[in-house]
């Protein structure tokens, strides 16, 4: 597996990204030329309107409930981690970061972790500063 780092940590899903999403907006455009150009437009501009739909709610269902999932996870890592290198409770701070920073820190090594969230809360440093400021990119190969 490629080393992951900030360049290359976004991560796709072939079959909904490079198959299914384009053979559907061929399908939609094809239902848009065909409701315009034929003497079906009613029935052409309601297909039209399902592949819309489709398209819609495959996009948004595909990602939401895993997302979900990986946000509860990965808080519930990033507390476990900072309670053993700490002994206390993360929560006592965690209010103070927005879920972007806190899902930010996943990525940085033990040895950078704590300094990066003092860094972060002293800085006030945005999701993506956080991430180009860690130097041992930590890969997460199981996200969503």
């Amino acid at each position: 597996m490629k080393t992951q780092s900030y360049k290359n940590h976004v991560r796709f899903y072939p079959p909904h990204h490079f198959i299914y999403y384009p053979i559907l907006t061929v399908l939609m455009f094809i239902a848009i030329y065909f409701a315009f150009t034929t003497p079906e437009k009613l029935l052409w501009g309601f297909i039209t309107v399902i592949f819309i739909f489709l398209f819609c709610l495959a996009f948004m269902l595909r990602q939401h409930y895993a997302l979900i999932l990986q946000n509860r996870i990965v808080k519930l890592e990033i507390r476990y981690r900072y309670f053993v290198l700490t002994g206390t409770r993360f929560e006592t701070i965690e209010y103070q970061f927005t879920d972007d920073q806190l899902f930010a820190f996943r990525f940085a090594p033990d040895k950078e972790f704590l300094p990066l969230i003092e860094r972060a809360l002293a800085e006030n440093l945005s999701a993506d500063a956080i991430k180009k400021a860690i130097v041992s990119w930590k890969g997460d190969y199981n996200r969503v």
